[in-house]
């Protein structure tokens, strides 16, 4: 097995962008760009109510929860004060011009976690 998987080239991710990696086991993984061509690897998962960070808005080192614009730091996963709550991240390398992360984290990492089920509950009634 090898250390590293090709993901993409970086520029198939857009500047200020993401891309989504499908497993085999678990949710996506969330690759970033930002302006400075840092690629930076978190869950697909916002630690607050499980919103899509790869559909969110990348700026510096951070991205915007789309659901609920939570800060999340694209370097460790973390929610910024005064909210709380981590994502799990992922090890990426760069390599002339080319995307890889760890297969094991790509394996097994966070691969028990899941995205809340959001929307109305049904009711029951009693007889």
């Amino acid at each position: 097995m090898t250390e590293w998987t090709l993901i993409c080239k970086i520029d198939d991710i857009p500047v200020l962008g993401s891309r989504r990696v499908e497993r085999a086991q678990g949710l996506d993984v969330a690759v970033f760009r930002n302006t400075q061509d840092e690629v930076f690897a978190l869950l697909d998962r916002c630690p607050h109510k499980g919103g899509p960070l790869s559909q969110g808005i990348v700026f510096g080192t951070s991205v915007a929860c789309p659901l609920h614009n939570w800060t999340i730091g694209l370097c460790d996963g973390q929610a910024s004060a005064p909210d709380e709550g981590c994502t799990p991240k992922f090890q990426v390398k760069l390599d002339g011009g080319q995307v890889f992360l760890k297969t094991t984290e790509l394996q097994g990492h966070a691969t028990d976690l899941v995205r809340p089920i959001a929307g109305p509950t049904r009711r029951t009634t009693s007889a």
